[in-house]
């Protein structure tokens, strides 16, 4: 690989462990989302609220001054007009009255000496018109009101905004008590409307700051927070791999670090209840083997002893005593099984121990079934369906083993004729054995291979040690196979023994274990 194909990786590793940190599910984006949606609320809110409040207080400051003014001038000039005014005094009226302080467009309507309606403008925005005036705000400035105690003027001042072009103006009008002109006043509020907008883009760039920082604030937090947590979850994961000495550093008084206490104190009792059970375990198998080996010693003796008196049974001469015959057969059967019970426990005690080997050779498998069922003269109750001339390598012993229990435990609980058949794949070899009995319960098919079980517990006393299937079930495992347990459709229980061809791996692995072991 090249170095830059190894940077590349690289890179794409850094990506993923940084998408892996961010991905949804990731409590420190939920975090930092949660923070930036608490600020972008708060932040939104606040600039509605600050842009609501200002663009009322300028509105209304900039109306009260302009409405203020114009109703000051209407009074003031207006007021002075006579009451048939010409469209020249009219119009210099109208022309004093928008050169106030405020600049805003006027325009004045009145009745002349004929009768008929006459105009002064200022001539400003285009010249004001009488047009420009909605028709509704008209209608309000010509009403009369009634005069009493709470209303001292027959004329009020109106006005309303409205929007033109995309310019906001502000119109006004009313008219002079006594049979005086009419006036209205036009305002551009776009010096207004530019201020506002102005203060929409700052409190929108303060909301993207606050946002910003918000995130980095909660990133700040995640990371302060989080951090332990994160080395907690990994010291969980050393400790479920089994390295039961990861404990963590603690720094602080908070909850984390109580947190962090307990769980060096979680591991630190695990640790110990670890060892403590694996000395237990150790003095366990040891005590076995022990024994084991003790009992080898006699029961030699009681073997030898045994094979004589069965002779004896076996003699035509009948010098056996027919009061003591029934009490010879039972010795003669219970020195057989603890003989068998006793090489049995040697061999679960070298598989707890790892201490197996298996010795691989190329065997013929149809071959090495049939041996194994000529020797135990089952010829007449198991069919063999193997195509022979097919080569596997494997440990022909412990294959015996197997298949030894498997048929053997066909034959005892299940029905004849027993059928073993068997597969071939390229990777694998697969050895069924099938009887025709009554099947196995459902309550016991998990339990099958387990060390000493029994179906019946009402007979705990039979001609097995509830070992064989598990020591069958250990030499598979350490051929790397496998053996199940069903029963079939058609009646009767199922043992599969599933086998690989290729164990080179297997003697790779017997080799470094034997240089290990010598090294020791």
């Amino acid at each position: 690989m090249t170095a830059a194909q190894g940077g590349f990786r690289g890179w794409v590793a850094a990506r993923k462990g940084v998408w892996s940190r961010l991905r949804f599910t990731s409590l420190r984006l939920r975090l930092v989302v949660v923070f930036g949606l608490v600020a972008l609320t708060a932040a939104v809110s606040a600039s509605g609220i600050a842009y609501w409040l200002n663009r009322e207080a300028v509105l209304t400051r900039t109306q009260d001054a302009v409405l203020r003014d114009f109703e000051q001038e209407m009074q003031n000039r207006a007021g002075l007009l006579p009451e048939a005014p010409t469209q020249d005094e009219l119009q210099h009226t109208a022309g004093q009255m928008a050169n106030s302080s405020q600049r805003f467009s006027v325009l004045l309507v009145a009745q002349d000496t004929a009768g008929k309606p006459a105009y002064g403008s200022s001539g400003g925005l285009d010249g004001f018109t009488l047009a420009d005036v909605p028709e509704s705000l008209r209608t309000a400035v010509n009403e009369k009101q009634e005069l009493n105690s709470s209303n001292k003027a027959e004329y009020h001042l109106y006005w309303q905004r409205m929007v033109e072009d995309d310019t906001p103006y502000l119109i006004a009008g009313t008219k002079v008590g006594g049979g005086g002109p009419t006036g209205y006043m036009l305002k551009s509020l776009e010096q207004e409307a530019k201020d506002l907008n102005s203060l929409a883009w700052s409190l929108g760039i303060a909301t993207g700051l606050a946002l910003i920082g918000s995130a980095l604030l909660a990133q700040a937090a995640a990371t302060t927070v989080l951090k332990p947590v994160q080395r907690l979850g990994v010291a969980a994961r050393r400790l479920g791999e089994g390295k039961l000495d990861t404990r963590l550093r603690v720094s602080g008084t908070d909850e984390l670090a109580d947190l962090s206490r307990t769980f060096n104190n979680a591991a630190a009792a695990l640790e110990k209840r670890v060892d403590d059970m694996a000395s237990r375990d150790e003095a366990s198998r040891r005590f076995v083997a022990d024994m084991s080996h003790e009992l080898r010693t006699p029961l030699t003796a009681i073997t030898a002893v045994t094979e004589v008196l069965e002779e004896e049974l076996e003699a035509e001469s009948g010098s056996m005593d027919p009061m003591i015959e029934p009490a010879v057969r039972l010795v003669v059967s219970e020195t057989r099984r603890l003989n068998d019970l006793v090489e049995n426990l040697m061999e679960v005690t070298r598989f707890d121990a790892g201490t197996a080997r298996l010795v691989l050779d190329d065997v013929d498998l149809a071959d090495q079934i049939t041996a194994c069922i000529d020797a135990r003269a089952w010829l007449d109750a198991v069919d063999l369906n193997a195509e022979r001339g097919i080569m596997t390598r494997l440990d022909p012993r412990r294959l015996d083993v197997i298949l030894a229990n498997l048929i053997g435990n066909a034959l005892k609980h299940g029905g004849s004729p027993v059928r073993v058949s068997v597969g071939y794949t390229p990777d694998s070899v697969v050895i069924e054995v099938q009887d025709h009995g009554p099947g196995i319960p459902e309550d016991v098919l998990p339990h099958v291979f387990d060390r000493f079980y029994k179906a019946s517990a009402s007979r705990p006393r039979s001609e097995g040690s509830g070992l064989g299937l598990s020591i069958a079930l250990e030499n598979a495992h350490i051929h790397g196979g496998e053996i199940t347990a069903a029963n079939s459709p058609e009646g009767g229980a199922v043992f599969t023994l599933t086998l690989p061809r290729d164990t080179s791996e297997l003697e790779r692995t017997n080799g470094e274990n034997d240089e290990k072991k010598g090294e020791a």
